[in-house]
């Protein structure tokens, strides 16, 4: 299999946990909500980041379509305060959350055996970037396994929709649902949009078997088709320090 990253070209591709930060990254979204008169497919996709951030979201109802573009300044306003992400080596924090075989998942069960943790954080099942990175890391999974290593996905989608998402997928891990979005503001990727909700920035991290967080992969969205081998790379890297 053809390798594209050593540690220089990683840390080169992403932004670790001991950088700057840079400004909040712009974030298009359309959620599907089915209460009242709403009942739409969420559309989550394409949250680049940079300076050049420009919000836009869309919401959908049967009857009409409201498109509201705020521009950069307002961005910061729009989303609720930024949660801190953990640093680099600080312990993982703690969550017990439903998983798509409808079992309590907690940070304790997952590293009982002593595996490396694959946590990564996505925004909506079925849309088409959460889709290519479900698919990227369920054809390197026998490669994660390997190295002693399990891939987690986590998402405020409702365990019933996680599930489908598995199932249509194929995939041989599980997500887990993060309800309130607790899980997601404790490691410093929820973002929460007005009129829309909460939902979860699309982040990795790598937590070792003693619950540390090893690294945090930021910019994941400019790097979705090769993300889970840049994950597989880290890891490896990772292993031998």
């Amino acid at each position: 299999m053809h390798r594209r990253g050593t540690s220089t070209l990683t840390s080169a591709r992403y932004t670790n946990n001991n950088d700057v930060e840079r400004d909040t990254s712009s974030t298009s979204a359309t959620t599907r909500q089915s209460n009242n008169n709403i009942d739409n497919e969420t559309v989550l996709h394409q949250m680049t980041g940079g300076r050049r951030a420009f919000f836009q979201y869309g919401i959908s109802s049967i009857a009409t379509a409201v498109t509201i573009s705020l521009p950069q300044k307002a961005n910061a306003a729009a989303l609720s305060k930024k949660q801190p992400i953990p640093t680099l080596g600080s312990s993982a924090p703690p969550f017990s959350l439903i998983n798509t075989k409808g079992q309590t998942t907690t940070l304790d069960t997952l590293t009982s055996d002593k595996k490396w943790t694959i946590l990564y954080f996505y925004p909506g099942a079925f849309t088409s970037g959460c889709t290519l990175e479900a698919q990227k890391f369920q054809q390197s999974l026998p490669q994660f396994q390997e190295n002693n290593a399990q891939i987690v996905g986590v998402s405020v989608d409702d365990v019933t929709k996680n599930a489908e998402f598995c199932t249509s997928e194929k995939l041989d891990f599980f997500m887990l649902t993060d309800t309130n979005g607790e899980v997601s503001k404790a490691y410093g990727t929820s973002l929460s949009v007005p009129m829309v909700g909460t939902f979860s920035n699309r982040q990795t991290y790598i937590i070792d078997p003693e619950k540390k967080i090893r690294w945090v992969f930021k910019d994941v969205e400019s790097n979705i088709p090769t993300h889970a081998e840049d994950v597989l790379t880290r890891l490896k890297e990772l292993q031998t320090v």
